[in-house]
């Protein structure tokens, strides 16, 4: 089959497109055909500095297309089955093999790029809004990185819980793009300060709960935009700067700072079951998906570059 893989971490550029073996079905696994990898914010971190677990490495969270083999002890799924599925890599590829228990069949009818791009960003996001950070209708949300596929995840799973929601992102045209799925109040942190901003649209009392996936210097103005006994979840470190923070004002405001990584409970009943009603939702059209450029999996390295200079809104796909 062929492959985007890379030999050493490094920019975009390590990315080269090659014939590699196809990968082997475990007996509690699956095979698919990809017909669209969704590039997750991880991919391009790992790249740049995470393990090369083979030679060449094969990077991917998430891809979906027809299945091809099924393992002997696999009942949930068929061959000619859709499914959306994702692993700690082996996205960047014409094949993919997977556990059947982190892969989710795609509804009849639903366009596969679409349920490609749900399980990783909507299930992050959904975890950061409601299983850690207690969301409840009629309180605020700051949403760092809207135009993100978590914040895009967010802004829509928020706003149907009920909540008001506000975004950052680098442009106006960025915020614009988002208030169609339920953005109430857009922050252009380029131009002005969030915070401040967070505290004039609230009447100085701050947000009940923050979803960062920047991290970094970011981390820190979500802390400052919290309310009394407001939360953050921190789920990412797409900003790629260290995490260092001053956690000194959570205590005086009885605030809480907790760390979301849904990887760690994915094979669970309770994850499986929240992104398969996600996938649902997202085929019913109850949800939205927003897919801001395609490339061939040929040009995984222009995809990378291309996600790495913020001009996406939504995801960005690699059709093999």
């Amino acid at each position: 089959m062929k492959a985007a893989v890379y030999y050493e971490n490094g920019p975009p550029s390590v990315l080269t497109y090659e014939d590699v073996p196809d990968p082997s079905c475990a007996p509690n696994g699956i095979v698919i055909r990809v017909e669209a990898v969704s590039i997750e914010g991880g991919d391009t971190l790992n790249r740049m500095g995470g393990p090369l677990v083979t030679k060449p490495h094969i990077v991917g969270y998430q891809a979906a297309g027809e299945v091809v083999e099924v393992g002997a002890d696999v009942k949930d799924f068929k061959v000619g089955d859709k499914a959306v599925t994702t692993g700690f890599n082996g996205s960047h590829a014409e094949l993919r093999a997977v556990a059947a228990r982190t892969a989710w069949k795609i509804p009849k009818g639903c366009d596969v790029r679409l349920a490609a791009a749900v399980p990783v960003p909507f299930g992050t996001a959904h975890d950061c809004l409601f299983e850690f950070g207690r969301l409840k209708a009629g309180e605020t949300v700051l949403v760092q990185a809207g135009a993100s596929g978590v914040g895009v995840a967010a802004i829509q799973l928020a706003k149907r819980a009920g909540a008001r929601v506000l975004a950052t992102a680098s442009s106006d045209e960025r915020l614009e793009r988002l208030k169609p799925l339920g953005l109430d109040n857009g922050i252009n942190y380029r131009t002005d300060d969030v915070v401040k901003s967070v505290m004039k649209l609230t009447d100085n009392k701050g947000v009940n709960l923050v979803v960062d996936s920047v991290g970094g210097s970011t981390l820190q103005g979500s802390i400052l935009s919290l309310a009394y006994r407001g939360r953050v979840s921190m789920v990412g470190a797409a900003g790629r700067e260290p995490m260092r923070v001053d956690v000194g004002s959570l205590m005086g405001g009885n605030r809480s700072l907790t760390g979301v990584f849904l990887g760690a409970e994915i094979a669970t009943d309770r994850v499986h079951d929240m992104i398969q009603a996600l996938v649902d939702d997202v085929a019913a059209g109850r949800l939205k998906v927003l897919i801001d450029r395609t490339f061939p999996l040929s040009e995984a390295a222009a995809a990378h570059a291309y996600i790495e200079s913020r001009k996406a809104v939504g995801r960005v796909l690699l059709i093999p």
